[in-house]
């Protein structure tokens, strides 16, 4: 079953990026070029096993040109199900799947390897919502997940370590061409390695050489397993930046390099930073955009001074200029871009044909890709929705007749309708009332340490205009116009305008509403009070920004923290930010009121007041009301309408990039 090893392929030519697109020797394996996809969740695992869906996923990054998958995390032991959703490779049940995951991507000449995995402590949730035992070194509480694990018997504990080895055996006889076993972010090796969570005083526990004998031996049963024909690595936290005391040191986790290096049984080291233990270790698992392009590079270039293997590094390389950059200077061996591919997963093919302008950048926001799997869902991106649906999306059909097609809002879901029906054949024009495009995104790039978020424009604008798109800026698209442009189709994306509640006001206190403030509205000096109705990014991110200039600001939240729902690790370093900045964050109120001098707050379980003075303005963050008396007049019309995005319902991009695509498609 499978191809085996791929050492065969031919590496891809240089091109414009000589160090990232040059072959690269690990172990018994060569990858073609230096651009890997490391390990993520994709929920897309059915019955922890490998389905349909996730071979097309799979495939579509292998068609796009990427050197190295390494498929997600698979559990090697029952007790490894640290979620619902998780693949398991602990019985031969798993060998077919991986081995049709195997030949989608080897068809395609990218090489294949597989992570091991047991979570220890690391629970997040279990299959019927009753919580499972967790194992680990020792009875030592997990922060985050709120988790008092079992101490593991030592006879458990070698029955762990001969499980690594059957696991890597069964990926072997898949025809895989390596395996990684995972001692990163806090997982079960690295409880082992580290010695606030390792209290044990048996032959496992005491010493640091006792705390490295579970990974080393776990490593030793994987080569075992596979043979002289599939290549072993390794991935690692370097530095698990907990912001406490308990986590792994860089310091300790170079002196475990250099004896695992020793040892002889590693072919690579994959590089990050981070732990799943604590809240602020975990944003480094998903960096978002709040962290620098490529950060964790440094690292990797201390772990290249320790071992004689090649070394891969992971932490926000989106381009391929940035990855050059770090392979350039000697810090890696390969770079792991997997937002990048998740976000294009053409980016190789276009990197490698020089044509690094037409490549779909990441922006970091971590809205579809972890935010989905956090909240169980396969993951996707805003600004690709064929990403995770593949199956039904992962190629462009072309339309049986080509159409006038006329898009109202040159927002994000009104790019993605026009890229998307001109690519299908269709003749498009999009009309936009403003100068510039970008709708909405364009004041979302103005919140604090979000300006990136402005890409998604720039990326959506390129896919439109490379079709053929006709833009036409202000232009106010009315019912006259439209008859006289005659389309056989009218998508509108008119977006939506901000919500303004009734409240009781006197003497004519000043209320400004969020998107005033962005578009640089006078706030006079005082404390400023933020009314956040949907605990999203804009009232943090208002908050924030106020306070940056100099503000006192109290911001009140619907719900029951600030951030509720948007992604963690975006969450936060927001909240980081504001809290650095002095906000003041209460909890569970809604605006009633407000006076020259003071906000009236209600609380929303007990309705008791909550008063805000001296308070010198009100600053509103309380949603958005669809912008869709255009639909209305044409309704009845006879024209052939669609509505998408805020126009439809006032979400957020990803729904309207997602609806521009779906409505495209059907045109």
């Amino acid at each position: 079953m499978g191809h085996g090893n791929i050492s065969s392929v031919q590496p891809d030519q240089p091109g414009h990026f000589p160090r990232l697109f040059s072959p690269l020797r690990i172990g018994p394996a060569t990858i073609r070029n230096r651009i890997v996809s490391s390990g993520h969740d994709t929920v897309m695992a059915v019955d922890g096993k490998v389905s349909d869906q996730l071979i097309a996923y799979q495939e579509a990054r292998a068609a796009g040109g990427v050197g190295l998958i390494v498929v997600q995390v698979a559990g090697i032991h029952a007790s490894a199900r640290y979620s619902s959703h998780v693949l398991m490779a602990d019985d031969d049940s798993a060998i077919p799947g991986l081995a049709r995951l195997a030949d989608a991507v080897h068809a395609h000449g990218t090489a294949i390897f597989q992570q091991l995995f047991h979570d220890g402590r690391e629970l997040m949730e279990s299959a019927d919502g009753t919580l499972p035992v967790a194992y680990a070194p020792s009875a030592v509480p997990n922060e985050r997940f709120g988790v008092m694990p079992r101490e593991m018997p030592v006879s458990f504990v070698r029955e762990m370590i001969g499980c690594y080895g059957a696991a890597a055996a069964r990926v072997a006889r898949a025809g895989l061409d390596g395996v990684e076993v995972v001692a990163s972010h806090g997982y079960l090796p690295a409880q082992f390695l580290n010695p606030r969570t390792n209290l044990r005083t048996d032959s496992y526990g005491g010493s640091a050489e006792n705390r490295l004998r579970f990974l080393r031996e776990a490593i030793a049963a994987a080569r075992q397993g596979v043979g002289p024909r599939l290549a072993v690595g390794l991935r690692v936290s370097v530095g698990e930046e907990s912001q406490s005391d308990e986590g792994l040191t860089a310091d300790e986790v170079l002196q475990v390099l250099g004896s695992l290096d020793a040892d002889g049984l590693l072919d690579y080291v994959s590089v990050v930073a981070g732990t799943s233990a604590t809240t602020a270790g975990s944003d480094h698992i998903v960096p978002s955009m709040a962290y620098p392009v490529g950060y964790t590079a440094p690292l990797a270039a201390r772990v290249k001074l320790i071992v004689s293997v090649p070394v891969m590094v992971a932490g926000r390389i989106s381009q391929p200029q940035d990855a050059e950059l770090i392979l350039s200077r000697g810090d890696a061996d390969a770079t792991v871009m997997t937002r990048a591919l998740i976000c294009d997963p053409e980016m190789p093919a276009k990197a490698r044909a020089g044509a690094p302008a037409t490549i779909r950048a990441c922006i970091g926001c971590n809205q579809a890709c972890i935010g989905h799997f956090h909240a169980g869902y396969p993951i996707s991106c805003i600004q690709r929705p064929e990403t995770g649906r593949e199956l039904s999306y992962g190629g462009r059909r072309p339309a049986r007749r080509s159409k006038d097609v006329v898009v109202v809002g040159g927002g994000p879901g009104g790019l993605k309708a026009a890229a998307v029906a001109a690519e299908r054949g269709h003749r498009v024009t999009l009309l936009e009332a403003g100068c510039r495009l970008g709708g909405q995104v364009l004041l979302a790039q103005e919140i604090p340490g979000r300006a990136e978020f402005g890409g998604a424009i720039g990326n959506l604008t390129g896919e439109a205009e490379r079709a053929g798109t006709k833009i036409v800026l202000g232009t106010i698209a009315d019912e006259r116009l439209l008859r006289e442009l005659a389309p056989d189709a009218i998508v509108l994306a008119t977006g939506a305008l901000p919500r303004v509640p009734e409240l009781e006001l006197a003497d004519s206190p000043v209320v400004l509403t969020a998107w005033e403030v962005l578009q640089g509205a006078q706030v006079p000096s005082g404390r400023v009070v933020v009314a956040d109705w949907r605990c999203d990014w804009i009232g943090l991110g208002v908050a924030t920004l106020l306070a940056q200039r100099g503000r006192k600001v109290t911001l009140g939240v619907c719900g029951y923290h600030a951030g509720q729902r948007i992604q963690q690790y975006v969450r936060d370093a927001m909240i980081g930010d504001a809290l650095r900045l002095g906000v003041e964050i209460i909890p569970l109120v809604r605006p009633y009121g407000a006076d020259p001098e003071t906000v009236y707050l209600q609380h929303v379980l007990t309705g008791e007041p909550v008063l805000i003075e001296p308070a010198s303005a009100l600053v509103l963050s309380a949603g958005h009301l669809p912008v869709a008396g255009l639909a209305v007049t044409l309704a009845g019309s006879g024209f052939d309408v669609h509505e998408i995005g805020d126009c439809l319902a006032p979400r957020t991009v990803e729904e309207a990039v997602l609806e521009g695509l779906t409505v495209a498609s059907e045109l």
